[in-house]
C-alpha cells in the first residue's frame, strides 16, 4: 500500500465519522513530513456553518498544530474533489498537493466542473492527483444520500 492509499484510508475514516453524525461523508487529512498535522470531516449541519467543510476545518487544525498559516510542503488528502471554496482555501494556505478520491460533478473545482487548482488568474497553483480510493469514497457518498432519500 503506497502512502497515498494509506492517508486516503485515514481521510475515509474521517468521512465515516461524518456519516455517523448525519453529515455528508467527506473526510480530510493534511500531511507534512509524513506527519498528520490536521484531520477533519464535514460539520456543516452540526456547526450550522456553510464553511465547515472537511478541508477548511483540517486547514484550521493544521495551521494550529504548526503555529503557522503557511502549509508549504503539505499534502491534502480528501475523499471528494474540493469545491471552489475549499480549493481556494487550500491554495491560500499554500498547500502543495491535493489528492482526492471521487470527482464532484456538481461543484468540483479541480477539473470536473471548474479547474481552480492552476488557474492563470489566481495567485496559487496546486498539484492535483485524483482517483485515489475513488470507489470507496463514492460508495460512502451514494450510501449516505440513498439513506436520506428513503
Amino acid at each position: 500500500m503506497n502512502n497515498h492509499s494509506l492517508y486516503m484510508d485515514l481521510a475515509l475514516e474521517q468521512a465515516r465519522i461524518a456519516y455517523s453524525l448525519g453529515e455528508v461523508p467527506v473526510g480530510c487529512v493534511i500531511v507534512r513530513d509524513s506527519q498528520i498535522i490536521g484531520a477533519a470531516h464535514n460539520q456543516v449541519e452540526n456547526d450550522k456553518l456553510p464553511t465547515a467543510h472537511a478541508e477548511c476545518l483540517a486547514i484550521a487544525r493544521a495551521t494550529a498544530s504548526i503555529s503557522n498559516w503557511r502549509l508549504e510542503g503539505a499534502t491534502c488528502y480528501v475523499t471528494l474533489e474540493p469545491c471552489p471554496m475549499c480549493i481556494s482555501a487550500l491554495g491560500l494556505a499554500r498547500i502543495d498537493t491535493v489528492v482526492f478520491g471521487c470527482n464532484d460533478y456538481k461543484m468540483g473545482a479541480c477539473g470536473s466542473v471548474f479547474d481552480l487548482s492552476s488557474h492563470s488568474e489566481l495567485p496559487f497553483s496546486i498539484k492535483v492527483i485524483s482517483g485515489v480510493k475513488a470507489e470507496e469514497s463514492l460508495e460512502l457518498l451514494q450510501r449516505f444520500f440513498a439513506s436520506i432519500r428513503i
